[in-house]
Formats: structure tokens, C-alpha cells, sequence
């Protein structure tokens, strides 16, 4: 789960790491109201939507007093803000972030995340804040700076000591800088997050370190645990699909291709969009209907799945454990007479009660084209869709 700047600040600061000043507004009326609580002018207008890139998108503008900083934030709210990760429908914004201005020395990358490689923590730094992280990694890989953390042991101060020596801070900003990252890993740890980023974390002329910007994302099999988190999150900033997915347990993601993809488990969802593309398709999903669909769970599957004007056709790819490929079979007939399915539906159905599956969808009298194989069954719906 992604949560908006202001919420990862604000998070942050309840574990120590110093931001600057600010305040959520959705109106520009609710903004000439408070801006005095804000030190200035001038003043930073910031779009707040779940999508990096709003600088060049027009999203982020510096106002140079009182009376600007009411135009500009007219200007931003109701934008639809068009960046490279929003794709081009963009994001509408409802909600900006008035903050100081703060007087930068020097900008640093910042963030924490898990290494799976070498099952531990990682904090990632650079000199290079401000700018896109991954094309400093593609284009200056000697910049990026790496320090492990042992889970057994977690944070201790020498890790914040390396990475300070290594990013070039010295005395009091190497402690503060300790801080920050101390802050990080109590917030990553305590609240079951995947990635707790800043940047950029600036020094300002008065030799302060301050998290200006921020971006934290949470592990969804961990919300449970923490409804407080839970609450933060913003459905307008998600595609209505994937909410609509996860009111009936389903884990849908939208993709660009045309072939919908239905499949019980994630690994075999990742393993069937590979073969589509291996045959020349293009998925467009993935969705893992879990272990225990129903019927009307696979039925709400196909309406998902459907409502994309993209997808010519639908690849489902069971195999039957805990899940039976009967109540799978019994789903798509369901979902095809219900919904009056048009495009071609490749399924293969392997496992428990497969034979009983096979059975229900060739008594249907349905389209329903079968496949053995999941090579097959991806080579049928590529075929299909052309």
C-alpha cells in the first residue's frame, strides 16, 4: 500500500526524522487560512499524488508570496497531473502540500528496503538527491552507496557512521544523519513497511538535516496488524479495478497487453504472463484468484477482467490444490452465461477435480476452447486474440 508525501512525513516525524514545516490542503480557501502556520515566504506548492515525476509534470511550483501561493494553489488542485508513471490518463489532484522553502546546501538520497538476495535490511545513499534514483544507478553506479543491516540485530549507530563517512558528512551532521536512519528502520520495522524512502534529505545552510520530500509504502500482508496504517490509505489514488479486486480477495493488477489472465497463486500468475509474452502476447493483468474462489468470486473475476475495452480474450490457468478446478469450471460457465462473454476463453484445468472441471465446461456449450498444457493453452489464446 503507497500513502501520500504528507502522511510519510508526518510518520517520520513520530519517529524522530526532522521535515519541514507544512500542512495538507484541499482548497485554495483552506490554504489562505493557514499559510501563516507555515515559516515564509516563499513558500512550495506540492501535488499530492501517489507518482514521482510532479516536479516536471507542472505539479510543484514555488510561490513567491501570500498572494501567489493562493494562485498556484488553484492552479495545481484539479490538475490532472501527466507523468511518466501515471501513464497518459494522469491523476487528478485532490490534495496538496504547502511546505516552507527551505535554504538547501546539498541534496542526499536516502531510502531502506529489503534485500531478498542477501535476506537483510539495505539502506541505499547518494550524493545525488533530487533526481530520479534508478537512472543515477544506470548511469553512475560508483554513486550509489550500500549498507547492510543484519535482521538478527538490527540498526546499530555504525551503520548511520559508514554511510556518513561514505556520503562525506562529518561531527554533528554524521549524528544527525545517524538519526534520520535510526528513525527509518523504526518505522520499517514497526509498521511492516516495504520501502521507506527520502528525497531528497537536504542540508540546509544552517547545517540541519531535513526530509523534504518522502515516500513510504507498506507490505499489504502486514495491515492487519496495524489498522492505523490501514486508514491512511486513498482509494482515489488506486485504479478502481484493483480497490474493486481487493473488496473480494482477489489480487488484480492492470496491465497494457490484451490477454486477460485468470490464476490461482502468484507464482504461477507470474510464470503464465511470461509464456503469453513468450508466444508473442501481451498479458493484460495479473490476477491471482487465491486458493478458495467461489463461484461468484470467479464471476466477479471475468467482470473485472472484462471491463478493460483492451483484453480480446482471457487465458484462465488453474491448477487444482486446495482450489478445484470443478468450482473454477462452474465459475467461467457462470461468469460466460452471465456476462455474455464474447472473446475466445482458453482454460486449462490441472489438478483436483480436473476431470470433473474439463467435464462442466464441454457440457456447456460454450466457447470454451481447452488446452492441456500451459504451453498449449498460451499458444491457443495468442492464436485467438490476432
Amino acid at each position: 500500500m503507497n500513502i501520500h508525501e504528507y502522511q510519510a512525513k508526518e510518520l517520520l516525524k513520530t519517529c524522530g526524522v526532522a521535515t519541514d514545516g507544512g500542512f495538507m490542503a484541499q482548497s485554495a480557501g483552506e490554504v489562505e487560512q493557514r499559510l501563516g502556520e507555515v515559516h515564509g515566504p516563499p513558500y512550495v506548492i506540492k501535488a499530492q499524488v501517489h507518482s514521482g515525476g510532479r516536479g516536471k509534470a507542472g505539479g510543484i511550483k514555488l510561490a513567491r508570496d501570500h498572494d501567489e501561493a493562493i494562485s498556484f494553489s488553484n492552479q495545481v488542485l484539479g490538475m490532472t497531473l501527466v507523468t511518466a508513471q501515471t501513464g497518459p490518463a494522469g491523476k487528478v489532484v485532490r490534495r496538496i502540500l504547502v511546505t516552507e522553502a527551505a535554504k538547501v546546501e546539498q541534496e542526499y538520497y536516502l531510502s531502506l528496503l529489503i534485500d531478498r538476495s542477501a535476506a537483510s535490511y539495505m539502506f541505499v545513499g547518494s550524493t545525488e538527491g533530487g533526481v530520479e534514483i534508478e537512472k543515477v544507478a544506470a548511469q553512475s553506479p560508483e554513486k550509489i552507496i550500500k549498507v547492510s543491516v543484519d535482521p538478527m540485530t538490527g540498526y546499530r549507530p555504525y551503520h548511520g557512521a559508514e554511510m556518513a563517512r561514505r556520503l562525506g558528512l562529518t561531527g554533528d551532521l554524521a549524528k544527525q544523519l545517524g538519526t534520520v536512519m535510526a528513525g527509518m528502520f523504526k518505522l520499517f520495522v514497526e509498521k511492516d513497511a516495504s520501502l521507506v524512502e527520502i528525497n531528497p534529505l537536504v542540508q540546509t545552510k544552517e547545517a540541519k538535516l531535513l526530509a523534504i520530500d518522502a515516500k513510504v509504502n507498506f507490505d499489504d500482508n502486514g495491515l492487519a496488524r496495524h489498522p492505523e496504517i490501514a486508514a491512511l490509505r486513498d482509494t482515489g489514488e488506486e485504479d478502481p479495478n484493483e480497490v474493486r479486486a481487493s473488496q473480494y480477495d482477489l489480487n488484480y493488477i492492470k496491465l497494457d497487453g490484451t490477454i486477460g489472465c485468470l490464476v490461482n497463486g502468484a507464482g504461477l500468475a507470474m510464470a503464465t504472463m511470461d509464456i503469453v509474452k513468450h508466444y508473442g502476447g501481451s498479458p493484460a493483468n495479473f490476477l491471482d484468484v487465491g486458493g478458495s474462489a467461489s463461484t461468484d468470486k470467479v464471476t466477479e473475476a471475468f467482470k473485472i477482467i472484462l471491463s478493460d475495452p483492451a483484453v480480446k480474450g482471457i487465458l484462465v490457468n488453474i491448477f487444482g490444490g486446495i482450489m478445484k478446478c470443478d468450482v473454477i469450471a462452474e465459475g467461467i460457465v457462470a461468469a460466460s452465461r452471465t456476462l455474455g462473454v464474447t472473446v475466445p476463453i482458453v482454460a486449462r484445468l490441472d489438478g483436483t477435480n480436473d476431470e470433473d472441471g474439463k467435464r462442466i465446461l464441454a457440457e456447456s456449450g460454450l466457447k470454451i476452447i481447452p488446452a492441456a498444457s500451459l504451453s498449449e493453452a498460451a499458444q491457443r489464446i495468442v492464436k485467438e486474440t490476432r
